[in-house]
């Protein structure tokens, strides 16, 4: 069974709690049993990190060539910042999708830039913890058609 790992960067572990009005009121911890069930739905494994780390990130990344068919990461601030994640993520050769629970295109400026992206099979954003569902839906058909 393929499978993907789930990794979610900086402030993520404060969801729910943390600015509610951006970011809605669901915890990591609802999103990663919704994204076990879909997952599970679409014969996929999943497997999550959380971490406010940029280099446990990129351990991460790196340890998942070999492990992993498919990366989604939503690495908060790091998007915006860390050309070591972006490197990461292009060296192990994964498909990878990027999440962000809000819009961050219609957010402050320096947010419009992500470093992500660039290596991303696509970037979702704007839809919530709906964003990771949808994420999976992606893999899991690049996956079948690759």
């Amino acid at each position: 069974m393929p499978s993907v790992l789930i990794l979610n960067g900086p402030n993520l572990n404060l969801l729910g709690q943390r600015q509610p009005e951006v970011y809605g009121s669901t915890t990591l911890d609802d999103i990663e049993t919704a994204c076990t069930t879909h997952a599970d739905t679409l014969g996929l494994g999943v497997s999550f990190l959380q971490s406010n780390h940029e280099g446990v990130l990129i351990d991460a990344v790196h340890e998942a060539k070999g492990t992993y068919q498919g990366l989604i990461i939503n690495a908060g601030a790091y998007t915006h910042t860390s050309i070591a994640l972006m490197d990461a993520v292009a060296s192990v050769e994964i498909p990878m999708v990027e999440v962000h629970l809000s819009n961050i295109h219609a957010r402050e400026p320096f947010r419009h830039v992500s470093y992500l992206s660039k290596v991303a099979v696509g970037q979702i954003c704007g839809f919530g913890a709906q964003g990771y569902l949808m994420a999976l839906d992606a893999l899991k058909e690049r996956l079948v058609t690759s």
